[in-house]
């Protein structure tokens, strides 16, 4: 195997420069590859045409295999050795007796990946493997390293850092132009077993290589050496016809060629559709030159094609989201500087439509220059859309626990429960101390500390549903109230789901939480909709609500007596008018408060609409409503409004009737009592009349 292949994105830092050579090695000439058809080539190879192009092919085909090794690893360099490089073996093609270095054949990929290595960046890297070869025997001989495994042909050799021994340093100091720290040389064996070469990966930091690592280098080093052996066969085949005029074929050496790459293409293919189902795509970022491209897959997630988005990372950072530009910065920048083993978000990005998408981007620093700086970041962005919005389903659903709470800490149990009906926790959190004020070995055989704590009017409830649950298996729902020593009454929730053991037992894993101040915010939440925001009394709605309920309640009893009176603010209009709305809506909050005097327990005051009121008197004939009408009339005219205004008088007429049993509804009753106080109005106003 005559050549030496580069995937140099190491090259870039490996520039020109002087660098010494021995005495007695020629310098590196770069090649040019032979044109194949082109009539009077001076410069071919002493090979026939055929030959040099069939070897010109692989060349080409080893060129792309270094590169996809480099960026598959993420390493500075990989590179194939003829002979033996892991164990420096004097026998490489072109090498002295002493390792002067690579043969002068050798090819190359530049910065930009193309072209041919010149020999000032060769030299500098055949120096770097001369010097860690001449290391090997210092260490070999001062026992470091076993003699067995220097001089044992074809073993891999893996240093993952040179700097972490001794004698590594005349190593690193000689061969300073490429800083050289981590290096791996992987056997190339032929279809007998026998050693071709080696392929080497070389960076300037530290690593390790995993066994996913080492299988992965398994896999390319059996294609790298069919194409080696290959190789052989055809330049066997072009000497051989230059000398007697004939070509032989090499069918068997082909054909497991061949499979070998079929193989390889295989595995690729699967591993894109294994990526392109995942809703995963790829990114690789160019740090230096501020240019970041994106794989197929990744485009088409935002619902772009592959023309529609730019390389330029400053595009890709318009997409982000406003809200999470500075997270995405910082968390980037945390792991450029080394302080983050991995880069890893989830922030949102915009599509091509306009909206935004959840996405997860995962990604590592795979190249560093000799000062740390990062140079090169691959990594994968995977669409977290639905997962976002089911979180957020369940954010929503368990808002009422645990935003109204406050996020207060609950009790995580298990209760169990015998055929006999004994109860006891086996299990409880130490949310316990919150949520009862007790210990978890207050309850661990028994619940009656628990009892002993539920409020009067719920403990027979708390049984009850236990009791339903085990019964029917549903699950355990309750909203009850304790008493504790400490924080007085509150309000607990437990919500638990049953199953049944072989023996009968049934057992409950459940949470109990404190929803204290969510039942004091539904009693605000109620006392909003049921109550009028000027006058403090019931609403419309509500007092009708109530106004139902009193003559359902009379259709089945029959024989309760219930009164209805309908209010009205003489002269309303005319305060409104003359004082200003301020001060009619004063007169309605001074009346309410008249009314809200007058009324006993299970009467219903409430302000029906405009200067309109209704009481709904519970146990009261006609007589004794009137009576409290003209109670109502003479306290509201002993006590006139005052205001900044000055005094305002104010009288009110009043229409009485009687709800009976045979009403067709409430609102007969209702309509009855309007009729009389429109009568009451009609006849002088400050009036009370009876329907």
């Amino acid at each position: 195997m005559r050549t030496v292949y580069w995937a140099l994105d190491f090259l870039v830092t490996a520039r020109a420069m002087p660098v010494p050579q021995p005495a007695d090695e020629p310098a590196i000439v770069p090649p040019t590859a032979p044109a194949c058809d082109a009539p009077g080539n001076d410069h071919a190879l002493a090979e026939p045409a055929a030959g040099a192009c069939a070897v010109s092919g692989l060349d080409s085909l080893l060129d792309a295999l270094m590169r996809l090794v480099a960026g598959h690893f993420g390493v500075a360099a990989a590179c194939v050795l003829p002979g033996d490089a892991a164990a420096g073996a004097p026998g490489w093609p072109g090498a002295g007796a002493e390792g002067a270095g690579v043969g002068a054949e050798g090819t190359g990929v530049g910065a930009e990946g193309t072209g041919v290595a010149t020999s000032s960046v060769a030299a500098p890297l055949r120096e770097a493997l001369f010097e860690i070869r001449r290391a090997q025997r210092t260490i070999g001989t001062n026992g470091t390293l076993a003699p067995h495994d220097i001089a044992n042909a074809g073993e891999p050799l893996i240093i993952s850092d040179l700097g972490t021994d001794p004698a590594w340093q005349a190593c690193l100091s000689r061969a300073s132009a490429l800083p050289l720290r981590f290096v791996a040389a992987w056997p190339l064996r032929g279809a007998h077993g026998d050693h071709l070469g080696s392929l080497c990966l070389l960076d300037h930091a530290p690593r390790e290589l995993s066994l996913t690592d080492r299988a992965s280098l398994d896999d390319f080093t059996r294609v790298i050496a069919a194409l080696a052996a290959q190789e052989t066969i055809i330049e066997a085949q072009g000497a051989h016809a230059a000398a007697h005029g004939a070509s032989a074929a090499a069918p068997a050496a082909e054909a497991g060629l061949h499979g070998e790459i079929e193989a390889l293409r295989a595995r690729e293919h699967l591993l894109a559709l294994a990526i392109a189902g995942s809703g995963t795509g790829i990114w690789d970022r160019d740090v230096a030159s501020g240019e970041i491209r994106y794989s197929t897959g990744w485009k088409a997630m935002l619902g772009y094609a592959d023309d529609e988005v730019t390389n330029r990372i400053e595009d890709s950072y318009r997409r982000l989201h406003p809200d999470d530009v500075d997270y995405v910065k910082a968390t980037m920048q945390a792991h450029f500087e080394g302080r983050t083993d991995q880069y890893e978000v989830e922030h949102r990005i915009r599509c091509k439509d306009g909206s935004y998408k959840w996405i997860c981007s995962r990604g590592k620093v795979t190249a560093r220059d000799g000062e740390g700086q990062a140079l090169r970041m691959i990594g994968t962005t995977t669409d977290v859309t639905s997962m976002h919005e089911m979180a957020e389903r369940l954010r929503e659903s368990a808002s009422l626990v645990t935003n109204l709470t406050n996020e207060v800490p609950g009790l995580v149990f298990q209760c169990r429960r015998t055929p006999d009906g004994h109860m006891c926790i086996p299990y409880a959190s130490a949310g316990i101390a919150e949520i009862y004020e007790l210990a978890p070995v207050h309850v661990a055989a028994h619940t009656r500390a628990i009892e002993a704590l539920i409020h009067a009017d719920d403990l027979d409830a708390w049984r009850a549903s236990f009791a339903a649950s085990a019964a029917t298996l549903s699950p355990w729902h309750l909203e009850y109230r304790v008493c504790l020593p400490r924080q007085g009454l509150r309000w607990r929730q437990g919500d638990a789901k049953p199953q049944r053991h072989a023996d009968g037992t049934i057992v409950w894993h459940g949470f109990i939480t404190d929803v204290t101040e969510r039942k004091r915010i539904e009693a605000e939440l109620h006392e909003f909709a049921t109550t009028d925001g000027l006058t403090g009394l019931s609403n419309r709605r509500h007092f009708m609500a109530r106004l139902d309920a009193r003559h359902a309640l009379l259709r089945r009893a029959g024989r309760a007596s219930v009164a209805v009176l309908m209010c009205d603010l003489d002269h309303f209009k005319s305060i409104n008018d003359r004082f200003g709305h301020a001060v009619g809506d004063e007169a309605l909050r001074h009346f309410a408060r008249v009314l809200r005097t007058h009324v006993r327990a299970g009467d219903v005051a409430g302000r029906i609409g405009g200067e309109e009121f209704a009481v709904l008197l519970d146990g009261a004939d006609l007589d004794g409503a009137c009576a409290i009408a003209r109670r109502i009339q003479d306290r509201i005219a002993r006590e006139p409004l005052e205001c900044g205004a000055g005094t305002v008088a104010l009288t009110v007429s009043i229409g009485v009737t009687q709800m009976h049993a045979g009403d067709p509804s409430a609102e007969a009753a209702l309509s009855r009592s309007d009729v009389a106080l429109y009568r009451a109005k009609k006849d002088g106003r400050n009036r009370i009349e009876c329907a």
